[in-house]
């Protein structure tokens, strides 16, 4: 009897393949999930939809790709959908009888109905794109209404791509990603960091509660710095393969056998020199066989112009991020997103153009669902800061005490890393150093007016105050005499999983001196 899993359901939508991962609330493993006739391969679902309105006929995934050479499929077939919802500017093809969110709404419900009754789906975990998240997030939550799940969240694309890789929180990363029909470039800086809330995912429905519009959340994407993007992807890449070989190709499957064959040059497995055989359909279905090598591959994809492309590109990229005060030097990372991205040439031109960054090159396809899945087992409730807690310290130009932030209202704990903290001594031959804490209040103040006789609230917030903890204060003592605007102490604060706030203190050479529990944060 096969075993029942309970637990999230991530689906990432891609224009080109949408990936659905499964994640059991007891193992930390992921699941890549199979459905037959719609997944291609485990947990890939070509993103498609075939639909004829007359007889209410509707096929998604690869059974929908199967239909694309039928007749009438300019009507029927529809695919490059997802880049148009929310996205006003770009033309929609007229002779698809759905609209973009129509498809993709068909899709989303198909592919939702089909999942396999083995997975008890407690939590559904979707992905945006950030350049139109918020219309695309207005879709999403329409059409998601009606799933009977208990948690609907929701990630940015270039978030979760990072998350799947433990990209630290604050750093700023370089995406590119080719994928089927486009290739997208961008720099983002990921939300947190410096004591400053990290990422969490945006939840849409909690304990069966659309609470999409009254959740005091802020939406918290990545900071886009800089975007860029063309329709060029690795459908192009396929065309170019059989053009090489059979210039007046007619025959649409030749182009299936051109991306099984480019994949397999795209590993670090494959010897450059080698020559793989693959058989194409000539003038009368006729098969002929040719030969095809990484180098034959380069030559090809270099005689297109994608490098050149490419080039171009990345320097629109760069040139719009430093209009922000961006430069290359400020970059954590460089993410390889995509099929067409794993291709060697292309990572060795990547790897040239910005040789100092360290480049990533997580699973293509999977990366972005699976970083979903790593960003929101700890999106409850009860995991969400209600209030800031802070430090006090002294400036010594101003000669008064100020509250300095350690971690903020909305931030999610037990904390994955800690806030690190150097403090200099106030005054000379200083031997302890007070750590006093303060927490911000639950709520602000609202002031109210008066127009015409009638109380109302005003528009404007008070500021938040900070009130100073009632428990005890910890006192650390020195081992050897502080001296005024030198650095002393190093002070490592963290959250754990009982909601205790803990600080581990050494001195400026490294010396510990005590882990300490400063109180609960409740």
């Amino acid at each position: 009897m096969e075993e029942n899993l309970s637990g999230t359901l991530a689906v990432d939508l891609g224009n080109t393949n949408t990936v659905v991962a499964f994640q059991d609330q007891s193992d930390m493993n992921s699941i890549l999930v199979e459905i037959p006739n719609i997944t291609s391969s485990p947990g890939v679902i070509p993103t498609a939809v075939w639909f004829e309105e007359s007889s209410k006929i509707l096929k998604i995934g690869i059974s929908a790709l199967k239909m694309r050479d039928s007749p009438n499929s300019d009507l029927f077939f529809h695919s490059n959908f997802k880049r148009l919802i929310g996205n006003p500017i770009e033309k929609l093809n007229k002779k698809n009888i759905l609209t973009p969110k129509e498809c993709g709404k068909k899709f989303f419900q198909f592919l939702w109905d089909n999942i396999p009754q083995k997975y008890e789906v407690r939590r559904l975990v979707l992905t945006a794109p950030i350049d139109t998240y918020k219309g695309y997030r207005e879709w999403l939550v329409n059409i998601c209404g009606g799933f009977s799940v208990d948690e609907i969240a929701l990630v940015d694309e270039p978030t979760a791509a990072s998350l799947g890789i433990n990209v630290p929180f604050g750093s700023k990363i370089m995406t590119l990603d080719i994928g089927g029909s486009t290739i997208d470039m961008n720099i983002v800086k990921i939300e947190g960091g410096e004591g400053k809330s990290g990422p969490i995912a945006e939840l849409l429905k909690f304990k069966g509660n659309d609470v999409s519009s009254i959740s005091k959340q802020k939406i918290r994407c990545a900071e886009i710095i800089s975007k860029i993007g063309s329709k060029i992807g690795g459908k192009d890449i396929d065309q170019w393969i059989v053009d090489y070989f059979i210039p007046d190709n007619k025959y649409p499957i030749n182009l299936l056998k051109a991306e099984e064959i480019k994949c397999k040059l795209s590993s670090s497995e494959i010897k450059y020199e080698n020559k793989y055989p693959i058989k194409f359909l000539i003038e009368g279905y006729k098969e002929k066989e040719f030969y095809l090598s990484k180098e034959i591959l380069e030559k090809i994809i270099i005689e297109n112009n994608l490098l050149n492309h490419l080039n171009s590109l990345l320097k629109e990229l760069l040139n719009e991020a430093r209009g922000k005060f961006f430069t290359v030097d400020d970059l954590s990372l460089i993410i390889l997103v995509g099929g067409g991205a794993q291709i060697p040439l292309i990572k060795e031109w990547i790897t040239k153009k910005i040789s100092k960054i360290k480049i990533e090159s997580p699973p293509p396809i999977e990366s972005i669902a699976l970083g979903a899945l790593a960003m929101t087992p700890g999106v409850k409730i009860k995991d969400i800061l209600t209030k800031g807690l802070s430090i006090r310290l002294f400036n010594k130009r101003d000669q008064k005490h100020f509250w300095h932030p350690i971690f903020c209202k909305g931030q999610t704990w037990p904390t994955e890393n800690p806030y690190k903290l150097i403090l200099q001594a106030s005054r000379n031959n200083q031997k302890i150093f007070e750590i006093i804490i303060g927490e911000t209040k639950h709520e602000r103040e609202y002031d109210v007016i008066f127009e015409n006789g009638l109380p109302k609230l005003s528009q404007v917030q008070s500021q938040e105050e900070i009130i100073k903890w009632s428990k005890e204060t910890l006192k650390i003592v020195m081992n050897n005499n502080s001296h005024i605007g030198e650095d002393n102490l190093k002070l490592f604060f963290k959250i754990n999983k009982e909601a205790d706030l803990l600080v581990k203190c050494f001195d400026i050479k490294d010396e510990f001196l005590g882990e300490y529990n400063l109180g609960n944060i409740f």
